[in-house]
């Protein structure tokens, strides 16, 4: 289970503070989906990092009794100066797992050539972020955080993680932030709606759909 309880989240700024969530407490079990709608700026990626453990709370905690992945479109886990496969052989060495099975698959995944040869700081934001979800693949996790994946490369590529995520792993727990609404509705089973740092839960997608229209044109 993942618990976040009374989190709060303060950017300082040469204007002040600006407080990107507001006390929000919530729970994910096993094998729950959880789909969040916000605006731009709302909060989403924060809350995401926060969850991953890439960032801390300024107040509250964030409890974890089971695995988390990194943000699946966040690169910011990777040594930039390192080339793609030797991130993999990094990683892989630290979860124990088979590098050579692991190569096979990430270029195999990724599509990225002759780029996996070359130092990630190189990489594009996509890029990154194809190398960021092929990772996570090789490696199991109990919750998967998922960061605007569906921005991410082609129609064959975006299939490509849904058979990984949602075939392969059905049973995962998962956090889910995308611009694209029919995304969140497709894969979630738990809603709710982040807006100027507050978090409000839905009973369906439909309700929690019409608040964020609401918000976008407030």
């Amino acid at each position: 289970m993942i618990i976040a309880d009374h989190v709060h989240k303060v950017y300082p700024t040469r204007q002040g503070d600006r407080v990107v969530l507001n006390d929000i407490s919530f729970a994910i079990d096993r094998g729950e989906k959880l789909g969040i709608l916000g605006r731009n700026g709302a909060g989403k990626s924060t809350l995401i990092r926060l969850v991953s453990g890439a960032e801390q709370p300024t107040t509250g905690t964030i409890t974890r009794t089971m695995s988390v992945s990194w943000p699946l479109a966040f690169g910011g886990a990777f040594q930039g100066a390192l080339t793609g496969l030797d991130n993999v052989r990094f990683i892989s060495r630290i979860y124990n797992q088979d590098y050579a099975e692991n190569i096979d698959f990430v270029q195999d995944f990724t599509e990225l050539g002759l780029y996996l040869r070359e130092p990630v700081k190189s990489y594009s934001q996509g890029m990154r972020a194809r190398l960021a979800f092929a990772i996570s693949m090789i490696i199991e996790f109990d919750c998967y955080l998922i960061d605007e994946v569906s921005a991410v490369g082609d129609a064959r590529f975006h299939e490509k993680c849904a058979i990984e995520l949602f075939q392969k792993r059905a049973d995962r727990s998962m956090l889910i932030i995308s611009h694209d609404t029919e995304y969140v509705r497709a894969h979630c089973s738990r809603f709710a709606v982040l807006h100027e740092g507050d978090m409000q839960f839905y009973p369906d997608f439909d309700q929690a759909y019409a608040q964020h229209m609401v918000n976008l044109h407030s």
